[in-house]
């Protein structure tokens, strides 16, 4: 099994993520649980890392359950989800046979969001949701620079697909592990080309600019 990026720095990360940035957690959370909102059931929690929004999904009366390919990042992961280790792409998971399936702050860590995508589709049942929290792929990426809250500066690099280091910031997840950049058009497009209906789509920021977009899509009955 290929090995993950995110094991030399799941410690660090779990700090992060729990401390360092728990307000932006806080936001990404309160988007995941408006477009997920109440329910009952399995909820697969698709590159779910340290499992740092199970609590979350408990809250909104969900079951979750973890699938992430970082050894790592599950040995934090095991204290708050049952999880299994797997490829985000080949699942471990029956054909229809979940409710729910969510995907936080993961669509830059994989090499094919659109092959994530479809599995998520695959496992989902009929009627079943998709929903997607995510970097805003317009604004956040090693092509913007946002060392000026109020102005972004995007350049060439929104075109490129390969995985890259570069960020603005030299304290955050991407200098330590990269990240693909999914453009907005390609990161739809993953989502109607797996055969899911596109039910609503946000953007969020705690300032001008937003910097998270969110989506939710059903599986038709």
């Amino acid at each position: 099994m290929t090995v993950a990026a995110y094991d030399a720095h799941a410690d660090w990360y779990e700090q992060f993520a729990t401390d360092t940035s728990a307000d932006y957690m806080d936001r990404v959370r309160r988007q995941l649980a408006e477009l997920l909102g109440d329910g009952s059931g399995r909820c697969l929690d698709l590159c779910c890392g340290t499992g740092a929004h199970a609590a979350e999904l408990r809250r909104l009366g969900w079951d979750p359950v973890g699938v992430d390919l970082s050894g790592g990042q599950l040995r934090h992961a095991r204290a708050r989800l049952p999880v299994a280790r797997g490829e985000a792409a080949a699942l471990p998971v029956a054909d229809a046979s979940l409710p729910a399936v969510v995907c936080v702050l993961a669509h830059t860590d994989v090499p094919d969001y659109r092959a994530v995508v479809a599995e998520a589709a695959r496992v989902l049942a009929p009627g079943g949701c998709f929903v997607h929290v995510g970097v805003h792929p317009c604004f956040i990426g090693p092509f913007a620079d946002r060392s000026d809250p109020e102005r972004i500066v995007v350049d060439g690099g929104y075109a490129e697909r390969e995985r890259s280091f570069r960020a603005w910031s030299v304290h955050g997840v991407r200098s330590r592990v990269g990240a693909w950049h999914v453009p907005l058009a390609e990161l739809l497009d993953a989502v109607t080309g797996a055969g899911l209906a596109l039910t609503r789509t946000t953007e969020s920021g705690s300032g001008p600019i937003p910097d998270l977009f969110a989506l939710r899509a059903t599986r038709p009955a």
